[in-house]
């Protein structure tokens, strides 16, 4: 990227935030302090009018807004491919929402890039053993967007839920995050009703609505934090740390995972899983392009999937 893309880019990435730290910038971009803070004083006197705050960072002055920006080739083309992810793993709510931003997207393109993205929409398939296969269609499947709303807004969330014994209960949320494991998108927030923090699965939740009552964080908790108290409470629920060579992955995105790490040629993925031999019957068909650092029981798990098709095969091998 040259120097004026990238002062560009620079721009854009401060009206995405109030504030952002000159550290984002340096690591977005894999360059200096130093370098940040030249090419935020080239900006400044070019007359983009940006402020700071002493250990905090770098802001826009409120009015300032850059015209209306052009989307290249590439960039389309990676919308499309979350678009078909998009289908495959969110609710009806997030898929309107996400078609919608992607025709504005669409109609700011050149004729030959709009030519390009349709040729890959109609080029770009997604299995994904999920969403479709695991929703229980006696649930509604629009709660998403609502959802994300209350976490950003800090909002208290009124909910019918239906426990797996199909016992109903009405509670008050105060949403902490969403997060997307065993195959279903889930609230963690803290409950009135039992005075905790909870995990609800979105496609239990028989209604919702957002009460429009603020509320005040009850302590620094992430979602980090939350899974590690939570496999401490449940037994079902495992940590586990796997690094993949990006050679095995193809461009494929790994959208269960907790956080990623990149490493150059591989990515270190953190799983949360409630299902041993799931994760392991999955890990198989990457061969040799992942090891596994923890737990032990999914390595050994794998091993012995893996001395069953050996000896399943020599078998059959001998028998004909």
């Amino acid at each position: 990227m040259n120097r004026i893309d990238r002062l560009t880019a620079i721009l854009i990435q401060l009206q995405t935030k109030r504030v952002v730290k000159a550290e984002e910038i340096a690591d977005r971009f894999g360059m200096s302090l130093r370098t940040v803070y030249r090419d935020v004083k080239a900006l400044m006197e070019a007359g983009v009018p940006i402020g700071s705050e002493a250990g905090k960072g770098y802001f826009i002055v409120d009015g300032f807004h850059l015209p209306p920006v052009m989307f290249t080739q590439d960039e389309a083309n990676s919308m499309i491919l979350a678009g078909k992810l998009v289908e495959k793993i969110a609710d009806k709510s997030v898929r309107e929402a996400f078609n919608s931003a992607l025709y504005k997207i669409k109609s700011v393109l050149s004729d030959d890039d709009k030519d390009g993205v349709e040729t890959l929409d109609s080029n770009i398939r997604v299995y994904f053993r999920g969403r479709a296969n695991n929703t229980d269609h006696s649930f509604p499947d629009h709660f998403m967007t609502e959802i994300q709303r209350a976490v950003a807004r800090k909002q208290v969330l009124k909910l019918n839920y239906v426990n797996q014994a199909g016992e109903v209960s009405q509670r008050l949320v105060e949403p902490a995050g969403i997060f997307f494991y065993s195959l279903a998108w889930h609230l963690i927030g803290w409950c009135r009703l039992r005075n905790g923090y909870r995990d609800f699965r979105s496609d239990r939740i028989k209604n919702l609505a957002n009460t429009g009552e603020e509320f005040s964080e009850r302590s620094n908790i992430s979602l980090k934090e939350y899974f590690k108290a939570m496999y401490a409470a449940n037994e079902n629920l495992t940590p586990a740390v796997v690094i993949f060579d990006k050679k095995v992955l193809n461009g494929r995105s790994l959208s269960s995972t907790t956080t990623q790490t990149d490493l150059g040629d591989r990515i270190r993925a953190e799983f949360v899983m409630d299902s041993i031999d799931f994760i392991a019957r999955w890990l198989l068909m990457y061969g040799k392009g992942v090891e596994i650092e923890s737990p032990d029981r999914l390595r050994e798990r794998v091993a012995e999937l893996t001395e069953e098709l050996h000896v399943h095969h020599v078998r059959n091998k001998v028998n004909i």
